[in-house]
């Protein structure tokens, strides 16, 4: 890994080295906070979690021929260099940071209330078709999660595209630090996280952080048509670039046809030029995915036929609205995670699914104090967008229930207290030939449910 000698990441985090003199300019092959993962040549991070402190791992990890490790504890009698310093997880991400200016690439920040998965998927593979591509994977996006990806990129990569998640003020600053953007995009402000950003100024608020990093001569790309993005005017000179379905957008789209479950077909502009493309994933907010992706591509000298193949080799990952289909069922797996835009959006593509279309829904995390309107609110829309059953999971979702069976008395809903009850049952509510969307928060573990549908 480029310039990462032990000399060097001793000084990045402010460590003390302890080991032998010429063992200080050995370079690691790799880093890893997971001992089961450790290779010979590697760097292990031990992070002290809630439940396990991963110290204890450092004998294996270095049986398994480790160069070194860091350390938050003197290591007595240690035989092998490690680097003594004050908080792993603060190490790991100024080691990041080091290295990525190592590197010296451009990188394409992405964040956002919803989206944001699936517009790194599509921007990603828009640059692709020019660029060697690293994106981020998983949910590898927080403050632990960035720099393991940072960690992946090697010299032949020549652009990052990494997804950046926050909860809380102050999370997107320290993330932009290590990850400094030269393009910075956001995909909405929405309702989610609630509970620590108080309202959707406050999601604003949080969200632009990703700003305070901007390289000097870099990009903003918006999301015109979300009414607190478009307040964004400039930020220290750069304006930003804006996509939208708006004419008054720089990126928009129109002529726009819905293909069902196959996906959308529209027109995309920009500027004096103007192309068709199809995007083989539903729902109109992957328009917007794709038009972000046009405006990051335009950025980075693609073509539009470059930026129309990349947009339509999208291939759907697991969680993220993948369609299954069995013997029985088309099954719309969307569980990975869940805000009340995200459902509403994700029901309206449900609706232009064949047989019945059954939307089996559950709780949703992290919504503060009106987690309970909000979760009504996603009941009502259930009700008015044209499904044919709605099962609800959850104890919030009780209120989901009762909104869509009082909004729509026609509607079919069904209401299980949990995940447990629902699957004992599930047979009974589902028949030959339906669509099902799958959708929850993450700790729902919805993906139970995906698998007992693939299975039935």
């Amino acid at each position: 890994m480029k310039n990462l000698t032990l000399e060097n990441i001793t000084q990045c985090c402010h460590g003390v080295y302890f080991g032998t003199a010429d063992q200080m300019y050995n370079e690691v092959e790799s880093i890893t906070t997971d001992s089961r993962q450790a290779q010979p040549g590697c760097l292990f991070v031990p992070i002290v979690g809630e439940r396990v402190d991963a110290h204890k791992f450092i004998p294996q990890v270095m049986e398994a021929g480790a160069l070194a490790t860091l350390s938050e504890k003197v290591l007595e009698d240690a035989k092998f260099p490690y680097i003594l310093v004050e908080s792993s997880l603060q190490a790991v991400k100024d080691i990041a940071e080091f290295y990525l200016e190592q590197l010296n690439i451009p990188v394409v920040g992405i964040t956002g209330s919803v989206g944001k998965t699936s517009t790194k998927e599509v921007i990603a593979s828009v640059l692709k078709e020019k660029y060697r591509t690293l994106k981020t994977q998983g949910n590898f996006n927080n403050e632990l999660g960035l720099p393991l990806t940072i960690f992946r990129l090697r010299d032949e990569d020549e652009i990052a595209v990494l997804e950046m998640g926050i909860s809380d003020f102050g999370e997107m600053s320290r993330l932009a630090k290590v990850a400094k953007p030269d393009t910075c995009v956001i995909t909405n402000i929405g309702t989610c996280h609630l509970e620590n950003l108080g309202d959707r100024d406050g999601v604003l608020k949080a969200k632009t952080e990703i700003f305070s990093y901007l390289k000097p001569d870099g990009h903003i790309v918006l999301n015109g048509d979300d009414d607190k993005l478009a307040t964004v005017t400039e930020y220290q000179g750069i304006r930003p670039v804006f996509f939208g379905l708006g004419t008054g957008c720089e990126i928009y789209g129109d002529e726009i046809v819905s293909h069902g479950l196959k996906g959308m077909s529209f027109r995309i502009h920009m500027g004096a030029e103007a192309f068709d493309v199809h995007v083989p994933m539903p729902g109109r907010h992957m328009i917007y995915n794709a038009l972000a992706a046009a405006a990051v591509g335009r950025i980075y000298g693609l073509t539009p036929e470059q930026i129309a193949k990349g947009i339509e080799s999208l291939e759907p990952i697991s969680g993220r609205f993948k369609m299954i289909e069995t013997d029985k069922f088309l099954i719309v797996d969307d569980c990975y995670n869940a805000n009340p835009m995200s459902m509403k959006a994700s029901l309206d593509v449900l609706k232009d699914g064949d047989g019945r279309r059954v939307a089996i829904l559950g709780d949703m995390g992290e919504l503060g104090e009106n987690e309970v309107a909000l979760h009504e609110q996603v009941g009502e829309h259930a009700g008015k967008c044209g499904i044919d059953v709605c099962i609800c999971v959850g104890s919030l979702s009780k209120g989901m229930a009762e909104k869509a069976a009082q909004t729509n008395p026609a509607l079919e809903v069904i209401y299980e207290a949990d995940r447990e009850s629902l699957l004992e049952h599930l047979d009974r509510y589902v028949k030959v030939g339906d669509t099902i969307l799958v959708k929850a928060s993450h700790f729902m573990k919805f993906e139970e449910v995906v698998e007992f549908l693939q299975k039935a």
